[in-house]
């Protein structure tokens, strides 16, 4: 059992929980390394992550390669301060005094890391912004 994060806890949300937020997740945990505590997961996770997005995200030397989709439920919920959906309409629980940001994203779903590469530059780019609003 890992210890909790000093700081923050963040929960990225998508439908499959293979690619998006598997990307946000990942460059959270690279940038913040322990500072953030990092969650992902979605409403009908996929077997595994997308193969695409495993290779965009290689090329910027983070391999999440072993990572696995994951059930959003409502305890990952309860115990994250921040969740962050990702432009897919999901359902998810709303509980007082959680802060919620919703992203619009392309879904790198069927597209090839050509297709990828923008979309996870641009959640690089949020992430980033995030970590900044969080330090402040």
């Amino acid at each position: 059992m890992s210890t909790p994060a000093p700081g923050p806890s963040v929960l990225f949300v998508c439908v499959h929980n293979a690619g998006r937020s598997q990307m946000a997740a990942a460059f959270l945990t690279h940038l913040a390394g322990d500072k953030v505590e990092v969650r992902s997961a979605g409403s009908a996770p996929a077997d595994t992550v997308n193969a695409a997005v495993v290779e965009a995200m290689k090329e910027v030397g983070i391999d999440i390669s072993a990572e696995t989709p994951k059930v959003l439920t409502v305890e990952a919920v309860q115990a994250s301060d921040v969740v962050i959906t990702m432009g897919c309409g999901d359902t998810c629980p709303v509980f007082p005094g959680k802060r919620y940001l919703d992203w619009q994203l392309d879904d790198p779903a069927g597209q090839g890391v050509a297709s990828v590469r923008p979309i996870r530059d641009e959640i690089e780019r949020r992430i980033r912004g995030l970590l900044r609003e969080l330090d402040g």
